[in-house]
């Protein structure tokens, strides 16, 4: 286990917001990789939420140079066997199965595994992960409790993801035990559409800029 959550640490101490992509169309995919890259955010998680999810992993993987793509919304094994096989670099999962855990035992590739609870980090910790997703962060209990469980749960790092945008992001990344944060504020729907990847390299460049 310590090696791959070297391995995870490595990719997402990259930079301080972490772009979770909802692609509907894997043509955009490579544009978009490289229009985050250039504006700082080099590690990318594209959710398997839509038909073009696969196909843009791979071609992001493939042709975007610099980039550290990530699958996310990974449910099952299926789902991870397809996004490893599409070339993930690393696997994110909005929680936790036995499935999943097992999967991942298996697997070289690192998982971020999804928590919400003081609980379920508890059980994440003797399955020996020490770097978990907080979600949905916002609606869980926001920076707050993320704050509340450092002490009692110390050596434990997060990514909150959900609900976090620019103007409350700094509010994560200022606790001791938040490594980075997840969002999608970096590539809005409506610049992917138009096309407008200078618009989403001045956003990424902002987010880069955050405190990691």
């Amino acid at each position: 286990m310590g090696e791959k959550t070297e391995k995870l640490l490595s990719i997402l101490k990259l930079q301080p917001v972490v772009p979770v992509l909802i692609v509907d169309d894997a043509k955009t995919a490579v544009p978009l990789a490289r229009a985050l890259v250039a504006g700082g955010l080099k590690a990318i998680e594209i959710t398997m939420r839509t038909p073009a999810a696969l196909e843009a992993v791979r071609a992001v993987a493939a042709e975007v140079e610099g980039a550290e793509v990530g699958a996310g919304t990974i449910l099952n094994v299926a789902h991870w066997e397809a996004a490893v096989e599409a070339g993930s670099k690393f696997i994110v999962s909005p929680g936790t199965t036995q499935e999943l855990l097992d999967a991942a035992a298996d697997s070289d590739v690192p998982l971020l595994p999804g928590a919400a609870t003081a609980s379920e980090v508890m059980a994440l910790r003797e399955e020996g992960y020490q770097v978990l997703k907080f979600f949905p962060a916002e609606q869980a209990g926001r920076a707050a409790y993320l704050k509340a469980l450092s002490s009692p749960l110390a050596g434990t790092l997060f990514c909150p993801t959900g609900g976090i945008s620019l103007k409350n992001a700094n509010d994560y990344l200022s606790l001791p035990n938040v490594i980075c944060v997840g969002g999608s504020w970096v590539a809005p729907k409506e610049l992917v559409v138009a096309g407008d990847w200078a618009g989403i390299t001045k956003l990424a460049a902002e987010a880069a800029a955050l405190k990691a």
